[in-house]
């Protein structure tokens, strides 16, 4: 009785091992596929429509999957917390990744997009907090600082698919830093104890604000239906599928199975998925001078990530 009891122990504990990989798997290669998915998606589609229309999708279906699941009704004060969270992750987060992918490949956008951890470090020493990093951490802040100088200088003036331009790359940075500020605040801000609705609430926000945005700038004015192409289609279908519905779902489920230096990872995959993805997909070429410095932020993100698990 003794040996079965211990078989099914080591069954279910192998049975969560294998979980926890397909989630990481999952997490890597979905989230990571979303920068070309953006990509391919704005070819026919105004950035800030598609991103709208992205979010409000994916928002309905997992705010009614979480109310189906016994979540509560969010309060008033819930929705403006989740306002102000999707407007920062949302709206001048992803909002400015996928305008700036009209200027830059989607390989370069997930590698300064990958820069989110140095602007949360900068933001938590320069808050209320005055939380002072630790000597490793700091290392790994100049590092990462000193790829984006390398990437931005060694790559402007590049011809077609690979330039980049220098009001896509501010943009990028803009957006690192508004995500960062977006999940500072996502730890204070009264949310639903349900993470699904929370998530649902920011999403179905930031896409209405999205779409404000997009009145605001016009974008309706020159949108015909008819001249989007089947491929923006399923780019659009993948970005609220697996990007916003699945990948998300993975995310919070290592957040309450795995253990946190394994599901901090992604913030380090990610951005070697996307250049790859980039390169075999879409021929965004891989130069010298993009790998080197690609190396040098990932390798910044990870000695980061590395002290801060240490530490904590």
């Amino acid at each position: 009785m003794e040996n079965h009891t211990v078989k099914t122990k080591e069954f279910l504990s192998n049975k969560k091992g294998l979980l926890i990989l397909v989630a990481l798997f999952s997490v890597y290669l979905f989230w990571g596929g979303t920068y070309l998915g953006i990509k391919i998606a704005i070819e026919t589609m105004p950035p800030f429509i598609m991103a709208g229309i992205r979010f409000i999708s994916a928002g309905l279906i997992l705010y009614l999957w979480a109310r189906l699941s016994g979540a509560s009704r969010p309060n008033k004060r819930q929705w403006l917390g989740a306002g102000i969270v999707g407007a920062l992750l949302l709206l001048g987060g992803n909002g400015l990744v996928v305008w700036a992918e009209q200027l830059v490949p989607s390989g370069i956008a997930a590698i300064l997009i990958a820069t989110v951890p140095l602007w949360i470090i900068i933001l938590e020493w320069m808050g209320k907090s005055r939380k002072r990093p630790n000597n490793g951490v700091i290392m790994g802040v100049l590092l990462g600082f000193a790829g984006i100088v390398v990437l931005v200088i060694n790559s402007i003036g590049m011809p077609d698919k690979n330039s980049i331009h220098p009001v896509g790359v501010v943009a990028l940075l803009f957006a690192a830093l508004s995500w960062s500020l977006g999940s500072l605040y996502s730890r204070i801000v009264d949310q639903p104890d349900s993470p699904l609705l929370s998530t649902a609430m920011q999403m179905l926000v930031g896409g209405a604000l999205l779409l404000a945005a997009s009145l605001f700038l016009g974008e309706w004015s020159r949108f015909d239906i008819m001249e989007i192409s089947f491929r923006s289609y399923i780019a659009l279908g993948y970005l609220i599928i697996f990007g916003s519905i699945v990948g998300y779902n993975a995310y919070i489920w290592l957040l309450k199975n795995a253990e946190p230096a394994w599901v901090s990872t992604y913030a380090f995959v990610n951005p070697v998925v996307a250049v790859f993805v980039g390169w075999l997909i879409a021929g965004e070429q891989l130069t010298i001078n993009t790998l080197i410095a690609a190396a040098i932020i990932i390798t910044s993100v990870v000695i980061i990530t590395f002290y801060r698990n240490r530490t904590a």
